[in-house]
């Protein structure tokens, strides 16, 4: 589109917000933000208006009820986007009860007046549905708005309308029409937990990020975390580099022609206890070690406690975190979102420059996605995110059963996306329990696929040689065929 066509957007102040439209609101433009009773409507607004009067733009707050304004301006000082100071003089609040009660017309001119002798750029009207309750006439409601839209595009000003009407219904009337813009927010309940959605359902004029997205409200006032999906990096020129990434253990890195390759994605599916958060802790403290800032998250184990591990086989990284090499970052079991997890690894990885990158606990993070259907797409993006980032990451997750004959990763959809698996498992034989690995899949590169025991100790962990001596091994019960496993002597 030609820039000279394109239209100048009023920026909203809330980054993820403007993100989400597109860059802004579009300069002379109205637009409604619906929603039932609680879901967040008049704090994004009122957090809109602060931030453009706190950057000097004239904003008139109108109110449509004959409450005193004092009782909002309580409600919203709690936020920390509130500035008392900018009451009355940038920000000026007005009641238009009166002037509704005798028409649409004295509404209008009350409105319009107020906005010229201000010099506002954003009009809040806070409650169409009241103004609609109040007329009981959809002809003159229509009229007002329309006539109210084309002054506020005469004095370059944005108007914002709130209304306690679901999406649903709002689109069966005029209002729906009338206007540029439409934002709606809702709450949706899911088990024992209840999620904010925002959505532009409509936008005059202006590409914006389609479907729902998060939108929580804190002591800041509103965040809104666009879904991941939505803006997922290109990477259709990504070449994939020869080097690789090592474990710094050279039996185990052996097995995958020197380590994982650079940028790509694994899966490290094992047993409860089978040493998954070790390995991955040899990935993160070798990755360190060669100068590559690293980021290990973990979902239950905290981090003194992960280091106590590390150091009783012989693996201590104190020097790795000392130095900002390496950082942990520790999210136990909450109710927070998949989206709120992604966006905050993702953040983390810009601002440090990671370039490796372990999850401790991949199951975590799927649940955390409400929406079971969403799995597959939003790891996918995930993984694009990390490698457009340059990183190389190690996902752990810990299969079902200790030992036994099913062994399914459909429901794991970063096995399939990811294009590296590796399996840990315990193994019976002749009474002893065996701790065996397997490469299953590195796409587009050479591994080893024979199936190798390994053990962990106070020395560390060490890979054995191929185990030849039994058959069912990978299902966690094996029949022995010959007297000899791990190359020692039964």
């Amino acid at each position: 589109m030609d820039s000279r066509n394109t239209p100048k957007l009023f920026a909203t102040g809330i980054p993820s917000f403007d993100l989400l439209l597109g860059g802004g609101i579009p300069r002379r433009q109205t637009l409604i933000v619906a929603g039932n009773p609680g879901c967040g409507k008049t704090i994004l607004c009122s957090q809109l208006a602060f931030l453009a009067a706190s950057r000097g733009l004239p904003v008139v707050l109108a109110t449509v009820t004959s409450e005193p304004h004092d009782k909002l301006v309580d409600a919203l000082s709690g936020f920390s986007f509130f500035r008392r100071e900018l009451l009355g003089d940038k920000l000026i609040f007005v009641s238009t009860y009166a002037s509704l009660k005798k028409g649409a017309k004295e509404a209008r001119d009350t409105l319009l007046h107020t906005v010229r002798e201000r010099g506002a750029k954003l009009l809040f009207l806070d409650g169409l549905r009241s103004i609609r309750d109040l007329w009981q006439d959809e002809a003159r409601l229509r009229e007002f708005l329309y006539e109210l839209g084309i002054g506020l595009s005469a004095t370059d000003c944005i108007g914002l309308f709130t209304t306690e009407y679901p999406i649903e219904k709002l689109m069966t009337l005029p209002e729906a029409t009338t206007v540029d813009g439409i934002i709606s927010l809702w709450v949706s309940p899911h088990g024992g937990r209840r999620h904010r959605r925002v959505e532009v359902v409509k936008l005059r004029g202006r590409p914006h990020l389609p479907g729902a997205h998060l939108f929580q409200i804190g002591a800041e006032g509103v965040e809104i975390i666009p879904r991941l999906e939505t803006r997922v990096p290109s990477d259709k020129d990504f070449v994939p580099p020869s080097t690789r990434a090592g474990f710094g253990l050279p039996e185990f890195d052996g097995l995958m022609d020197g380590g994982l390759p650079l940028q790509s994605t694994t899966l490290m599916a094992g047993s409860m206890g089978i040493g998954k958060t070790l390995l991955a802790a040899h990935f993160a403290a070798e990755g360190a070690r060669h100068g590559e800032k690293t980021l290990f998250v973990s979902f239950f184990e905290p981090p003194a406690a992960l280091l106590a591990r590390a150091q009783r086989i012989g693996l201590d990284v104190r020097e790795a975190l000392a130095s900002g090499m390496l950082t942990l970052m520790h999210h136990p079991p909450s109710e927070r979102e998949a989206d709120v997890l992604a966006d905050r690894i993702l953040a983390e990885v810009a601002r440090m420059g990671i370039r490796r990158l372990v999850v401790d606990g991949l199951t975590e993070l799927e649940l955390s996605i409400a929406d079971p259907e969403r799995r597959r797409t939003f790891l996918a993006a995930f993984s694009v995110h990390l490698r457009a980032a340059g990183v190389t990451s190690l996902f752990t997750k810990e299969v079902s059963k200790i030992a036994g004959t099913e062994l399914d990763f459909n429901d794991t959809p970063i096995a399939i996306l990811g294009e590296n698996l590796m399996l840990l498992r315990y193994v019976e034989l002749r009474g002893r329990i065996h701790r065996v690995m397997s490469i299953l899949k590195m796409r587009d590169s050479k591994y080893d696929g024979n199936l190798r025991e390994f053990e962990i100790n106070d020395s560390g962990i060490r890979v054995l040689n191929p185990l030849r001596s039994a058959v069912g091994l990978l299902t966690g019960q094996a029949q022995p065929i010959g007297s000899r496993i791990g190359g020692e002597e039964e």
